[in-house]
């Protein structure tokens, strides 16, 4: 159970890193994103991307052979994929508390003014989310785990939201293309950390 557990997140974690990008489009068709319906659900979808993604990480330091750099790899994801989670939880409760934009857009500036709120949730401790990411990704393709070019779709799909973030969900069938042979290969227990 616990092995395909684990080789569920390679397909999960992308998946609904996906559907948040479609729950996202959704909630913006009409102009500005509300709170509501999609904005609670994407998030949701999200939040739960990110505790496969941290199942999917471990299980790629234990493949990638948990040398330094692997290990390096799963320690800067899991500690951006926590300050990514923290962003959504904030986006959560102010999309729940919120009547409309407006109101969201004051509750933002209210928490975002909070010392240690920005580079925590939103700006420095985010970005090793992806950097962790990639790094893992590298290490795998360089053991031949995954294809030459898989780091260089996980780096694309790292990219995407930066560009524009409507591209989310093509980003997810990127990571979904560069995940699938840890899905399909024999699962490798994860390491102990103690």
């Amino acid at each position: 159970m616990h092995m395909t557990t684990s080789r569920a997140a390679f397909i999960a974690a992308p998946l609904l890193t996906g559907a948040y990008g479609v729950f996202r489009l959704v909630n913006g068709m009409g102009g500005e994103r509300q709170p509501g319906f999609s904005w609670t659900a994407g998030h949701l979808c999200f939040l739960l991307a990110l505790g496969c993604f941290v199942r999917a990480f471990a299980v790629m330091r234990a493949r990638a052979g948990a040398g330094r750099l692997a290990t390096v790899g799963y320690w800067l994801a899991t500690v951006g994929a926590t300050a990514v989670a923290g962003q959504f939880a904030i986006d959560l409760v102010v999309g729940w508390i919120s009547p409309d934009r407006a109101a969201m857009a004051l509750r933002y500036d209210q928490i975002q003014a909070v010392p240690g709120v920005m580079p925590v949730c939103y700006t420095v401790l985010p970005l090793l989310f992806f950097v962790g990411q990639t790094i893992l990704v590298g290490q795998l393709a360089r053991r031949r785990v995954l294809r030459p070019w898989a780091p260089v779709l996980v780096l694309v799909d790292n990219l995407l939201p930066f560009a524009d973030k409507d591209l989310i969900p093509l980003g997810a069938v990127l990571l979904l293309i560069s995940y699938a042979p840890l899905y399909r290969s024999e699962p490798t227990p994860e390491l102990r950390f103690s």
